[in-house]
Order: structure tokens, then C-alpha cells, then sequence
């Protein structure tokens, strides 16, 4: 593979075996990234680095694994880091049909959907800022709301997968302007996309199909991670490529509120 921009710069995404999170990781390696793809499954991350090293001609791509659920798994993952790190796309997400909790009793899609976009980004928050200037990327959803800051973890509402989602997806959008401000200027950016509709087995678990390819849907938060017309934006959210008014990252005492909440599980 030729020479490009890009060939030092090292870039890591969660739940990179899943359909978006492979493409963004194809994506980004095709632009000459050192990918790390993350993930708790050792076969799946080991076929899909074969995959996209096939797919792109880019050797420089490997992966970790951890479970994003587990905050002691991140820990280890970030004090285990080796080298710089440029970018990283908090992608991980799941909506099982039924409420789960993990072993440390926290409902189980609010600590990978949520915690583990925040454990991923305060852990690794001062590796990013040695490595700066570099981004986070968090992927979310246009279909976000009905956080309940009371309930996070459905203990006394009724769980529906698709409420679980929905909350989550407004959670990454109101954190990111709050880890925004934490690293202004740090030299690190971090703002949140809604990727394509894409037909996936995690669109699917909602009921969903989708009318996208897995590559149409990573555009925007490969385009968020790499563009060079996005270098210095930071705390926005974006749909299809294009900065979006955000109603839940837009009221920040309710944000620093989720923050304050988040912070208790660390």
C-alpha cells in the first residue's frame, strides 16, 4: 500500500465487528490508518481484521479485546496501550430483547451503550491528548430520547429494548459537548453522528431493516474521524455530514447532570 497521510496516525473502533463499526474500520484503514478494531469476540475481531487487511491492502491492522460493558476492561485496555492513539470512534452497541444486567449489576445496555462510551473516552482521554491533536467520534442516533435521569437503568420502569436504545443514543449525544469542554483545548475534539440506516443485526433486535449499505452508513463517522474539514470543530452533532441542531446536547445542565451520574460508576 502506497504512502498516504494518514500511515501514522493510529485510529480505534468499538464494536468493530458489527456492520457499521467494520466499515468504519475498512474505511478508515483504506485512507492508510493503523486500525484497531475492539471488540470482545477473539474470533470474529481476528476474521475481520483478515478481512479488511484483504479488502484494503493495509497490514496495519489489528485488534484488542475488551468488553465495553466492563469498566475494569477498559481500564486494563488503556493502561495496557502501546503507542499513540489519533482517533477514536466509540461505536459498541447493543439492544438485547430482554433487560440484562452485567456482573457488576448495571442494566446491561446502558453500561455498553453509555458507560462504555464514557469509560472509553475518560480512560483514554490522556493517551488522546498526548497523541493530539485528535478526535473522538461518538456514534449515536437520530432515533434518541426519553432519558429518564432517575431511571437510567430501567429499576422501575418497564424495560423495552427500544426505549433502553433510544435513551441511549440521547446519553452519547448530551456527553459529548461535556467531555468536549473537558478537553478544550487539549488539542482533542469530540462530537457525535447519526451514522446511515443501516439493516443490521443490532437494527434488527429494534425491528428495524434499513436502505443503507454498511459503507453508506459509516460515511459520516468515518468523514467525522479523518476530514480535514471538521479539524477543529468540536461538541456538534451530525447527520449526514452535516452539523445538526441537537435539543438534548443543547441543555447543558441537564448534561452535566448525565455527566455527575456517569461519574458515580467509575
Amino acid at each position: 500500500m502506497s504512502a498516504s497521510p494518514r500511515a501514522k496516525e493510529i485510529a480505534a473502533v468499538t464494536g468493530a465487528t458489527g456492520a457499521i463499526g467494520f466499515a468504519i474500520a475498512a474505511q478508515l484503514a483504506e485512507q492508510g490508518f493503523h486500525v484497531v478494531l475492539v471488540s470482545r469476540n477473539l474470533e470474529k475481531c481476528s476474521q475481520s481484521v483478515e478481512k479488511i487487511k484483504n479488502i484494503t491492502g493495509n497490514n496495519n491492522v489489528r485488534f484488542e479485546i475488551a468488553d465495553l460493558s466492563k469498566q475494569t476492561s477498559i481500564q486494563s485496555l488503556a493502561a495496557s496501550w502501546t503507542g499513540p492513539l489519533h482517533v477514536l470512534v466509540n461505536n459498541a452497541a447493543i439492544s438485547p430483547p430482554k433487560r440484562l444486567e452485567t456482573t457488576e449489576g448495571i442494566e446491561l445496555q446502558f453500561a455498553t451503550n453509555v458507560l462504555g462510551y464514557f469509560w472509553m473516552t475518560k480512560f483514554f482521554s490522556p493517551l488522546l491528548i498526548e497523541s493530539s491533536p485528535a478526535r473522538v467520534v461518538n456514534v449515536s442516533s437520530y432515533w434518541a430520547g426519553g432519558l429518564d435521569a432517575k431511571d437510567l437503568e430501567f429499576k422501575n420502569r418497564i424495560y423495552h429494548n427500544h426505549e433502553s436504545y433510544r435513551q441511549s443514543k440521547q446519553a452519547n449525544r448530551m456527553l459529548t459537548p461535556i467531555f468536549s469542554s473537558i478537553l478544550e483545548h487539549s488539542g482533542v475534539t469530540v462530537n457525535s453522528c447519526h451514522p446511515g440506516d443501516v439493516n443490521s443485526s443490532l437494527s434488527n433486535s429494534l425491528g428495524f431493516g434499513g436502505s443503507q449499505s454498511p459503507a453508506e452508513g459509516a460515511e459520516t463517522p468515518t468523514w467525522l474521524a479523518s476530514s480535514e474539514a471538521v479539524r477543529d470543530v468540536t461538541g456538534k452533532y451530525f447527520e449526514r455530514k452535516e452539523e445538526t441542531v441537537c435539543p438534548f446536547s443543547s441543555d447543558l445542565s441537564k448534561a452535566r447532570q448525565l455527566y455527575e451520574i456517569c461519574q458515580t460508576y467509575t
